[in-house]
Parts: structure tokens; sequence; C-alpha cells
């Protein structure tokens, strides 16, 4: 089943699960208690939000092995972790906003897992039971604060750098999945969740190992090698299957006009 957030007019957005071409309100919490109701909504007369609004983003580093003709792979021991606040989270044709203190901002295609319930030191067996489904993510970065600072709380942690969408799909397998990242008409990503170097399961269980997730939590899984830069005027659009694309234009912030800041 797809879940979504959405706006109809001026209405406030509200959750929904989609039918076919159409959208179906839903009363209640969708981590908790809630009944559909009948899917009559266009899906064409509506504005998605992001399907989310976690209070964690957690997203993992180098969770794809990186094959260079010149270096052996290099495999992280325990999955290594950052954090996005959720002031960075957009939904689906909401701008990218390419901040004033950076020059060099890059996408990051990735699988995003949405956790369903609370749990704390899950067991990677059990992991599937605490995840309420998954959507596409785009982790940007500006990467020349990161090498600049030592670290990735500024680069990853600016007001849209967090795209997800278009919604959660809660019946998927997440094994064997072909992601893809188009800047314009130029391939730059593809891979499958395949060549993870952590499984899902695995992710859950050393999140939870860390801090307890609570329904609505997301963890982003990890971005297949090819990040690339992103200018003003560009559309990025990140592709899961068995999900969709969540799609993206580029612009640069409004503050940049006046001068960069440091």
């Amino acid at each position: 089943m797809q879940f979504v957030r959405y706006r109809l007019g001026g209405a406030e957005t509200s959750y929904g699960w989609i039918y076919e071409d159409r959208i179906g309100p839903v009363e209640g919490d969708i981590f908790h208690e809630y009944r559909r109701k009948e899917a009559n909504i266009p899906l064409s007369m509506v504005r998605l939000a992001a399907p989310v609004i976690p209070a964690k983003v957690i997203g993992i580093i180098n969770n794809y092995v990186v094959h260079s003709a010149s270096e052996k792979p290099t495999i992280p021991e325990i999955p290594l972790l950052h954090f996005k606040p959720h002031t960075t989270v957009i939904g689906p044709n909401d701008p990218i906003y390419l901040p004033p203190q950076s020059h060099n901002v890059v996408h990051g295609a990735q699988l995003a897992v949405v956790i369903g319930k609370q749990g704390r030191w899950i067991n990677m067996e059990n992991a599937r039971d605490f995840i309420f489904g998954y959507t596409i993510a785009n982790d940007i970065t500006a990467r020349d604060l990161m090498e600049e600072d030592g670290i990735m709380d500024r680069a990853k942690g600016f007001d849209t750098f967090c795209p997800i969408g278009p919604w959660i799909e809660t019946e998927l397998d997440p094994v064997d999945l072909l992601i893809t990242c188009r800047v314009d008409a130029e391939m730059r990503q593809m891979a499958s969740t395949h060549e993870m170097i952590f499984t899902i399961p695995q992710l859950v269980a050393f999140v939870s190992s860390v801090m307890t997730l609570h329904p609505g939590d997301v963890i982003l899984s990890g971005s297949p090698p090819g990040s690339g830069p992103i200018e003003h005027g560009n559309q990025v659009e990140v592709s899961i299957e068995g999900i969709g694309s969540l799609i993206n234009p580029v612009e640069f912030e409004k503050e940049r006009q006046n001068s960069r800041v440091r």
C-alpha cells in the first residue's frame, strides 16, 4: 500500500492512501490506528508533500562498495552514521536551495526506511517488524563545506537538503532494487540495493543499538557511487524500482544574491 501526505486546494496537509490514480483520505495515525476512506480524489488535483516529517533522519555513509581501478574496495567494519535535522526535509517538486555558503553541492540517491514502531536494541532477525515502509530520498551535501569543516553537520544540515517522497510503499522487498539518479537528462547514479555493504535489517539493528527509534523516524540507507554536483536550473530525479520517482528542481537561495556567508 502507498501512503502519502497531500494538500488539496487551501486545505491543510493530510495523510492519504493511493488506489490507482486516486487518493483516499486517512483518518487517525498511520503508525498506530487509522481508517481509510474511499479513494475518490484524483491524484492530479493534489500537491504531494513529504510523506513523513521525521523527528530523526539518520544517514549511513559509504554503504556501497566503490570499485576503483587504482584502489582496493573500502569496506567499513560498522555502519557510519550522520544526522540531518527535520528542517532539511522537503517533498516532491519542492526546490532544493543552493546555500550561499557553498559552491559544490552534490546529490545522493537513497532508499529510505520509515520506522513504524518504537524499538531499542532491535534484533536483526526482527528488524522488519519495526519497519513501516520505504520511500525515496536524496541526501544533498555541500561537499566543499564538509571538507572545510572536517565534519558533516553543516554540510548536510541546510534547509531543503533532504527531499523525500513521493509516498511510503509498505509492500516492498528491499533486497534487490534498482536505484538511479538523473540530473536533467544525464544519468549520474545506477546501482542495486543488492550492492549494499550492510543490509536494511542490519542497519535498523545497528541504529537501534545507539538510540531509540520512534514511528516516523527515517534511516537513509546509503548512496551508490556517482554523486555529483547540482546547479541552479537543474532538475534532479531519483527513481527506485517498486516505489517510483522523486523529482526536485534546484534553485539559488535568495540570500546568495547579497553575500557569501562564512
